[in-house]
């Protein structure tokens, strides 16, 4: 790359204001507004770029606001092509580790998306946009300036690309381009980098309602569509998201060929789809280390060896409670998690004494244990995540407290019932909550005790 092939637009920021003022004090930040642009009066093609900033305007504020996010952003795209009088217009994002920045949505360079372009950030054209969060603009379109052969191989001659930022951090790069010999001017600069701030909005929302709908639906998939069949126990479960944040809370109950019945609470530390993501794996791979015949505190051992290996920087709380028919007794093991409640009939509901011992994925080969724990026939067994018992202002401990007043020896969806009314009521909850119960039952002398098939 050879710096002397670009020509960077000059004179640009100063006309471009980041503030959104309404009578003299700031307004309520929209995550698609634009910002303000101020051509000063008099100023050569004033009138113009007055005529091409009404119609970008127009385009933001009416026009698109009825589409999608998806639709919203494509017609953006058309319609910034023609008013820059462009052949070719692309958005690249920045991906998650930062180094690359990939293609995400383009009209006329619609193969840069199905190709899955990246270009390393600061090298090229796109990457140098991002590296240096400045616009510019190039009069000469090969292998020195651009990384990327498919803008040379259409016969692309002029190129004028823009950071897109939001939270003053770049989130990617939107670059227009024509096929002739016709630079861009710094008027266009101007109206581009306008552009680049209205499609970084619509990029983030779109982003964003995508991430939240993968969430929701990898979520509700590994969630049990339904409860094991087995002589001797009942079940109910509850997940409440924390507002419309999906996060990596899960409960899970399944039974093993030699009958072990194993319940399981945990939660991912975070939310979004990344949070949803490492549950799925860390409750597969809690599954598959289960099926080894281990008991809890070693099958935790192995899943936090996968955690730091595959999952680094992630912290997962979980605990397990492991049975065999009739299910008079279990054995609980914990990693950083609360302790289940206990309640039995004509008794005071307990919390469970159990070593909590540290969530998976912080101290490399941390050893685990486990404690037994009677079940009397009608008692209940309640796991639980955090987010049913913390609440800002107030000990977790205390919010333990009630929990375990709220509990008593009854049906399992009773008891759901009962401890969401009591702790979650008509709140919003401040974190997800995932929320597993289990009555032990009688096993009528002609009924097997192994899972029914």
């Amino acid at each position: 790359m050879k710096s002397s092939r670009y020509d960077y637009a000059r004179s640009v920021t100063p006309s471009i204001s980041g503030e959104r003022r309404q009578n003299g004090t700031d307004a309520v930040s929209d995550p698609l507004a634009l910002p303000t642009v101020r051509i000063a009066a008099g100023a050569p093609g004033a009138a113009s770029i007055s005529d091409r900033l009404a119609k970008l305007l127009a385009i933001t504020d009416t026009a698109l606001n009825r589409l999608g996010v998806d639709d919203l952003l494509a017609e953006m795209l058309d319609r910034i092509r023609v008013i820059l009088d462009a052949d070719t217009v692309a958005v690249l994002l920045l991906d998650e580790t930062g180094d690359h920045l990939t293609a995400h949505a383009a009209v006329g360079l619609e193969e840069e998306v199905r190709q899955g372009v990246r270009v390393p950030l600061g090298a090229g054209f796109a990457g140098a946009i991002a590296a240096r969060r400045q616009p510019i603009a190039i009069n000469h379109v090969d292998s020195e300036t651009v990384t990327n052969p498919i803008l040379w191989e259409r016969g692309i001659q002029s190129m004028l690309g823009a950071p897109m930022l939001r939270d003053e951090q770049v989130i990617g790069v939107l670059h227009v381009g024509r096929m002739r010999k016709q630079p861009f001017t710094d008027d266009e600069t101007q109206l581009l980098m306008v552009a680049a701030d209205r499609v970084a909005g619509a990029a983030t929302a779109q982003h964003l309602a995508a991430e939240a709908a993968a969430a929701e639906l990898l979520e509700r998939s590994l969630l049990p569509s339904h409860f094991p069949a087995v002589a001797g126990a009942q079940f109910a479960g509850r997940y409440a998201a924390a507002g419309r944040m999906i996060g990596g809370d899960w409960y899970d109950a399944f039974v093993l060929p030699d009958g072990a019945l194993w319940l399981v609470v945990g939660d991912v530390v975070g939310h979004g789809l990344r949070s949803a993501v490492v549950m799925g794996r860390v409750r597969s791979a809690l599954r598959a280390y289960a099926l080894l015949g281990e008991g809890p505190a070693r099958v935790l051992e192995l899943t936090d060896r996968k955690v730091h290996h595959f999952e680094m920087g992630n912290m997962i709380t979980v605990l397990c409670a492991v049975s065999r028919p009739p299910y008079d007794r279990f054995e609980i093991s914990s990693a950083g998690h609360p302790a289940p409640i206990l309640a039995a009939p004509d008794q005071e509901p307990i919390l469970v004494g159990i070593d909590t011992a540290v969530p998976l994925g912080v101290l490399p080969d941390s050893p685990r244990t486990s404690v037994s724990v009677d079940l009397p026939l009608g008692a209940v067994l309640m796991l639980y995540t955090d987010g049913l018992v913390e609440r800002r202002g107030t000990s977790i401990f205390d919010g333990m407290e009630l929990a375990r007043e709220a509990v008593h020896a009854d049906h399992p969806e009773v008891v759901c019932r009962t401890v969401m009314q009591r702790l979650v009521g008509h709140t919003v909850p401040a974190d997800d909550i995932a929320l597993l119960v289990m009555r032990r039952t009688a096993i009528a002398q002609d009924q097997p005790a192994a899972p029914s098939r």
